[in-house]
């Protein structure tokens, strides 16, 4: 397994974040994780990437426990938080070349990315001269400079217009599919889950209320709808 989550607890004061979560993600899946702001999903991603350490319960990716290894956790794992952090006054290039040497990767590589997420037009502006979309597009190429097996997406496409969020959508498909990596994709757009993911997990007050194939997601029933009737608050 790429992923293993085994009951996860996590608490922020008295406030339960995540309660007993407990789930896998097989090698070259591309799974949607899916709930209303709130639920746990950006805590969740945020204990896989080692972000978040004080918790109850054991996580590995791709073997490696994300308290005890992590380290090893953040070589195999590229991230795209739901805020991308980027040094807008920085050249694209320079931006991947600054992060190239903290990854301690080939410099050949930096080429290589901005070529399969299509920055090749862009990459020689500042990042503060570029849309969103394209910002977007750096933030993933960082993410897959070090070549990681996994990829943890948290909300690429927010703020979008259709054309950017249709660009971003069939580039991390590209990606995941040709690069065999294993990918966790958090989002608001069931359309994007229906298009791109194997899978669909979805999170509620912390709690895991759904983890089936998309096919079986969606064979009574529309995602959104689906999605509702899990999350409504009642």
């Amino acid at each position: 397994m790429s992923i293993t989550v085994e009951n996860i607890f996590k608490y922020y004061g008295e406030q339960k974040a995540l309660n007993k979560v407990s789930f896998s993600i097989k090698k070259g899946e591309i799974v949607g994780f899916l709930g209303p702001n709130g639920a746990g999903k950006s805590t969740m991603m945020k204990i896989l990437t080692t972000y978040i350490s004080s918790f109850e319960g054991k996580a590995m990716v791709n073997g490696f426990n994300v308290e005890e290894d992590k380290l090893k956790v953040q070589q195999c794992v590229g991230y795209l938080p739901e805020h991308n952090p980027l040094y807008l006054d920085m050249y694209v290039r320079e931006y991947l070349g600054f992060n190239a040497e903290v990854y301690k990767v080939d410099k050949t590589r930096i080429e290589e990315v901005i070529e399969k997420t299509g920055l090749t037009p862009e990459a020689h502006k500042k990042i503060e001269q570029l849309s969103k979309g394209y910002r977007q597009r750096v933030g993933l190429a960082n993410a897959l400079l070090h070549n990681p097996e996994v990829l943890i997406l948290d909300e690429p496409t927010t703020g979008l217009d259709p054309n950017q969020l249709l660009e971003i959508r069939e580039l991390v498909k590209t990606v995941a599919k040709d690069g065999g990596k294993t990918v966790l994709l958090s989002t608001h757009i069931m359309q994007e889950v229906e298009a791109i993911c194997d899978r669909v997990l979805i999170l509620n007050k912390g709690n895991l209320v759904h983890d089936k194939s998309i096919a079986d997601t969606i064979k009574d029933k529309s995602l959104e709808r689906l999605f509702t009737e899990l999350t409504i608050q009642k």
